[in-house]
C-alpha cells in the first residue's frame, strides 16, 4: 500500500524557522506582527503562527493577561499562554508545518536562489528503512522512485536527529528505533502510559507468571531507566496494610502526578476491583480507599478516562465469567458508582478497545469470549446513557481479541491482536466523526506487531504524535519497540465545531453542551491542532457590527449558564464530601458499637460461668442434706429395733406397737 509523503530539502532548523519566520512577515523581535498576517491567512492560523513564534523565540508565556478589552490582543495571550511549556524546538518544527499545510510552496518562493521546490512522491510501506551513522547521530533515509518526464528520479528524506537516538521519517511505517539501556523482561498483557515524554510499563504475563516490575523508557534519548518503586507507609489513602501484587490485564491510567493501575488478574484475587496508585515523584506504591459498591475482580476490561472519571467495562473474573457491565469511579471522590443505560449493550466480552470522541461518544471494538472473537462496534452515548450499535464503513477489520488502541484526534488507530488462529497482521485506524475505517500498513509474519496483548501508547517526537508499541504474545513473548508516524492529523476544533458529528451516525438523539463547545472554540492544544478562532482581521474596527453584539448576548447567557452549572456542582461536591464524611462517622460509630458488644458478651459469658458454679454448690448441697437425713432415719430406726428387743427380753412377749411409748 503506497501513500503521498512529503519531502522537502534546503536548509535544516533553526534556520528554516526562521526564514518561515520572516517569510510570514515577522521581523524578528519578539512582539513584532506584520498587518498583512490577517489577510492572508484565516484568522486561527495567524493566531497559532503568532503563538508558535513566541514560544520559539521568547518561550512559555510569562507576560500578564492584557488589562484591556482588545479582542485581538486577548486572542494572542491566550493562544500563547495555552501553549503551556511547549519546549522551542517543538514550536519551530509546529510553526514551518503549519505553514506547509497553508502554503506547500513558500520555501520556493522565499528563497533568491533556484532550490527543489516541495513535491509529493507515492512511498511503499514495504521500503527497506536502514538506520546510518553521521557524525555520531542516527538517522534514517529512505529511497524512493518515482518517475517525472517518463525518466527516473531518486529522491531522499532525511531528518537528523539532534538529541539522542532514534529517528522517526517515515509516515505510516513501523520501525525499530536503536534504544539503549536494560530492555524489560518480554511480556504481555501488561500496562503502559505516557508522561511527559517518558513511557511507563508496569506488570505484565510472561510464562505464566504475573509480575510487578516497573520500568521506563525516556522517548528524548530511547533509554530504558529500572524503577526502584516503593511502597509507601499506611495513610488515609491507605488504611490497611498493603500487599501491591503482582498483576496482568490490568489498565495503567495517568492522573495528575499518579499512575493509576486499575484491576487485573492476580494469584490469590481479592473480591472487589482495587485501585493502586504510583506516585511519579516520590517513586512509592500506595491502595486507594475507594467508596461505594466496587465492581467485581477482573481483568481483560477497558478503563477509558473521560473528564475526571474512570468507565470501566466488561472483562474477565477471576472465575472466568465473561462480564458486560458498566462502572464509573469518580477520581475527585473515589466513588464508585453502576450504571444501567438503555438500548442493548455488547454481549459479555474481554480483551476488546474503548476510545472516547468528542467526551461524548464512548466506542467499543472488538474483544472475545471463550471459543468466539469480535469485529463488531458499539457506542456508549454519555450524555443519554444510551447504547447503540451504528454501521460500519470502509475496510472493516477482520475479528480481533487481545488488540490495542489510541486516539490521536478524531482517528482511532488499532495494532495488533489475534482471533485463537494468527495475529492481526494490519494497522487500522477508525475516523470517530464519519465512521470510516481504513488500512494504515500492514506486517508479515510472525512480529510483534502482529501479537496480542501488547500495549500502545501516543507520544510526541520531533513536535509530532507518534504510536509507540511494546511487548506482546504471538507464540512467544515479546519485548520490542516499534514506532510509527500516523500521516493522519487531528481536524481542526474550529470545523467540528462548525459541523458536528450528526446524531443519525450513532443511532442516538441529543443536543450538544453549548458551553462545553463554546469553551472548545477557545482551547489550543500544544501541537497546534486545535486553534482559537479570533476576529475577522487583524486590523479590528472599533465599532461592533450586530453580529458581534448578539454574540456577546449569547456569550454572557453562556457564562451565566456555566456559571449557574459551576454553582450547582459546587454544591454537588460539598454534598458528597458531607456524605462521605458522615460514612466515616458511621463506621466509628459502628466500631465502638461492635466494642461495646463484644465486652456486653465477656460480662454474660462471665455471667454464665458464675450462674453454672452456684449450681454446681446447689446440687451438692442437696445431696449433703439428702445423705443426712437418710442417716437419721436409719439411725432411728435401729434404736426403735433395739428398743423392742430390750422389751421382749424384759416381757417375755412381743409387745404392740400402739402401746409403745
Amino acid at each position: 500500500m503506497a501513500t503521498t509523503a512529503r519531502v522537502s530539502s534546503g536548509l535544516a532548523y533553526p534556520e528554516r524557522f526562521y526564514a518561515a519566520a520572516s517569510y510570514v512577515g515577522f521581523d524578528g523581535s519578539p512582539n513584532s506582527n506584520n498587518k498583512d498576517i490577517g489577510s492572508r491567512f484565516s484568522n486561527d492560523v495567524a493566531l497559532i503562527l503568532y503563538a508558535l513564534y513566541q514560544q520559539a523565540t521568547v518561550g512559555p508565556c510569562n507576560v500578564p493577561k492584557p488589562s484591556s478589552w482588545s479582542p485581538v490582543e486577548q486572542g494572542k495571550w491566550k493562544s500563547w499562554q495555552q501553549l503551556g511549556n511547549m519546549v522551542s524546538t517543538e514550536a519551530m518544527r509546529l510553526f514551518v508545518k503549519i505553514l506547509e499545510e497553508e502554503e506547500p510552496g513558500w520555501y520556493s518562493r522565499a528563497s533568491n536562489s533556484v532550490l527543489e521546490p516541495v513535491i509529493d512522491v507515492q512511498m511503499n510501506h514495504n521500503s527497506n528503512v536502514e538506520p546510518i551513522i553521521e557524525n555520531g547521530n542516527y538517522f534514517v533515509e529512505t529511497k524512493t522512485i518515482s518517475a517525472e518526464n517518463g525518466s527516473l528520479m531518486e529522491t531522499q528524506d532525511k531528518d537528523v536527529v539532534l538529541e539522542g537516538l532514534g529517528s522517526v521519517v517515515v509516515y505510516d511505517q513501523w520501525i525499530s528505533p536503536p534504544i539503549t539501556g536494560q530492555c524489560p523482561k518480554a511480556r504481555y498483557e501488561h500496562g503502559a502510559a505516557v508522561v511527559q515524554d517518558k513511557m511507563y510499563i508496569y506488570g505484565g504475563n510472561h510464562n505464566g507468571r504475573y509480575l510487578s516490575d516497573l520500568h521506563v523508557l525516556d522517548l528524548r534519548c530511547w533509554t530504558w531507566l529500572n524503577v526502584e518503586a516503593t511502597i509507601g507507609s499506611n495513610s488515609v489513602e491507605s488504611p490497611s496494610p498493603l500487599n501491591i501484587a503482582p498483576c496482568a490485564g490490568h489498565s495503567l491510567i495517568p492522573w495528575e502526578n499518579k499512575l493509576l493501575s486499575i484491576a487485573g488478574h492476580t494469584k490469590d484475587p481479592s473480591e472487589t476491583i482495587q485501585v493502586k496508585a504510583f506516585d511519579l515523584q516520590t517513586c512509592t506504591w500506595s491502595m486507594l480507599k475507594t467508596y461505594g459498591k466496587a465492581p467485581v475482580s477482573r481483568g481483560g476490561q477497558s478503563v477509558t478516562l473521560v473528564g475526571t472519571t474512570l468507565v470501566i467495562f466488561g472483562g474477565q473474573d477471576a472465575k472466568r465469567t465473561l462480564l458486560n457491565d458498566l462502572h464509573i469511579l469518580d477520581l475527585e471522590t473515589m466513588t464508585w458508582d453502576e450504571i444501567d443505560a438503555v438500548g442493548v449493550p455488547p454481549s459479555p466480552r474481554s480483551d476488546h478497545a474503548a476510545a472516547v470522541h468528542a467526551e461524548r461518544y464512548l466506542l467499543f471494538f472488538g474483544g472475545g469470549s471463550h471459543a468466539t472473537c469480535f469485529n463488531d462496534l458499539h457506542v456508549l452515548d454519555l450524555q443519554a446513557m444510551e447504547w447503540s450499535r451504528p454501521t460500519q464503513q470502509g475496510e472493516i477489520p477482520t475479528p480481533r481479541a487481545g488488540h490495542a488502541g489510541v486516539t490521536v484526534g478524531e482517528n482511532w488507530f488499532i495494532v495488533g491482536g489475534g482471533d485463537n488462529k494468527s495475529g492481526a497482521s494490519e494497522t487500522v485506524v477508525l475516523n470517530m466523526s464519519t465512521l470510516v475505517w481504513s488500512v494504515v500498513t500492514s506486517v508479515e509474519g510472525r512480529v510483534p506487531l502482529a501479537s496480542e496483548g501488547l500495549s500502545l501508547v501516543v507520544g510526541s517526537f520531533n513536535g509530532e504524535d507518534i504510536l509507540i508499541s511494546f511487548g506482546g504474545y504471538n507464540g512467544r513473548y515479546n519485548s520490542e519497540v516499534n514506532v510509527l508516524k500516523p500521516s493522519h492529523k487531528s481536524t481542526l476544533q474550529s470545523k467540528i465545531l462548525e459541523d458536528p458529528v450528526p446524531d443519525s451516525v450513532y443511532a442516538v438523539h441529543n443536543t450538544t453542551n453549548p458551553t462545553r463547545d463554546l469553551e472548545s472554540e477557545f482551547d489550543v492544544s500544544q501541537e497546534g491542532k486545535i486553534r482559537e478562532i479570533g476576529m475577522d482581521n487583524v486590523d479590528t474596527e472599533p465599532t461592533k457590527s450586530k453580529g458581534e453584539e448578539i454574540s456577546e448576548c449569547m456569550i454572557a447567557t453562556l457564562k451565566a449558564g456555566k456559571e449557574e452549572l459551576e454553582s450547582s456542582l459546587n454544591k454537588e461536591k460539598l454534598q458528597s464530601l458531607q456524605l462521605k464524611q458522615e460514612l466515616e462517622e458511621a463506621e466509628t460509630r459502628n466500631t465502638d458499637l461492635y466494642k461495646e458488644l463484644q465486652s456486653v458478651r465477656g460480662q454474660l459469658a462471665a455471667e454464665q460461668s458464675r450462674s453454672f458454679k452456684l449450681e454446681v454448690r446447689f446440687t451438692k448441697t442437696s445431696c449433703c442434706i439428702t445423705r443426712l437425713m437418710l442417716q437419721n432415719c436409719d439411725r432411728s430406726f435401729r434404736r426403735w429395733k433395739h428398743y423392742e428387743r430390750n422389751l421382749s427380753s424384759c416381757s417375755g412377749k412381743k409387745p404392740h406397737l400402739n402401746k409403745l411409748p
